[in-house]
């Protein structure tokens, strides 16, 4: 055997597949502060978990924050980096089996790549992401955790959070429903739930995230937005996605393990005949 890993070292998770034969296998999320022991935990996780060891392994790319860490070969096995956009843009087209899209990576801040046959361009990013929705809910809400904040926000509504077009216009505004947000916590009151508030947080997020996808998308016209990461998780987000693609004429894809996307670019960059480093 002859599989490929890809691992994607971030700030405080690190996920990792394999890749062979076309298709990708047993992807796993470990957590670490330390990108290293994160690396060698994940790894030691992936063998046990598929009953494979370290001779059925022919290379492993790495990518990600963490992979400057890493200076010398995983068990000895060739072991190459692959640039985080390129990663993410390559791993976003494969698994949503489109040639052309920009490909949007949701971890702690946000990054957009256009991605197609010829290449990954990486586009520009946000601080606006998952490190938004902890700390807004840590502050607001004491809660410090994602499926906390699902949790919290079940039931939730935006009438008493967000200001919408209906609030401040009678007249319908051209390609504008009156339900469109007009400002992000411009009506919060006292009526405010916890859940509203909840709700509002991952509103503010996930409609920042997705105006700026379809910002790119425009400039690169393509209609086709693929979201990656471990934000496509959050169960609510698809709805606020759903009313984006209506208003812009846009498709947001969210395809199987999503999350995994950039540990899959990475893999897939050595498929592809992306040299190892000497050695």
């Amino acid at each position: 055997m002859n599989k490929i890993i890809g691992i994607d070292i971030g700030g405080s998770t690190t996920k990792i597949v394999g890749f062979s034969g076309g298709s990708i296998s047993a992807p796993l999320i470990v957590k670490a502060t330390d990108p290293i022991a994160s690396v060698y935990g994940a790894f030691g996780k992936y063998l046990t978990t598929t009953g494979l060891t370290i001779r059925d392994i022919g290379s492993i790319m790495v990518t990600g924050v963490g992979s400057s860490f890493l200076t010398d070969k995983i068990y000895g096995i060739p072991t190459g980096k692959v640039d985080e956009f390129m990663a993410t843009g390559r791993g976003g087209l494969f698994l949503s089996g489109l040639g052309r899209a920009i490909v949007v990576s949701m971890g702690t801040g946000t990054a957009f790549v256009m991605a197609d046959g010829t290449g990954v361009e990486h586009m520009g990013g946000t601080g606006v992401g998952g490190g938004t929705l902890l700390g807004l809910s840590n502050r607001m809400l004491n809660v410090r955790g994602f499926s906390e904040l699902i949790e919290a926000a079940q039931g939730g509504t935006l009438s008493n959070i967000d200001l919408t077009i209906g609030d401040i216009s009678s007249n319908e505004l051209t390609g504008l429903p009156p339900g469109t947000t007009a400002s992000n916590f411009g009506k919060l009151n006292d009526l405010a739930s916890r859940a509203d508030i909840a709700m509002g947080i991952i509103n503010l997020v996930f409609e920042t995230v997705g105006m700026l996808s379809v910002f790119a998308s425009q400039m690169k016209k393509t209609a086709d937005i693929v979201l990656t990461g471990s934000l496509t998780n959050v169960p609510q987000s698809r709805d606020i996605f759903d009313s984006l693609e209506k208003l812009f004429s846009v498709k947001f894809h969210i395809p199987v393990n999503a999350e995994y996307a950039t540990a899959v670019g990475a893999a897939i960059a050595h498929a592809e005949c992306m040299p190892l480093p000497p050695g």
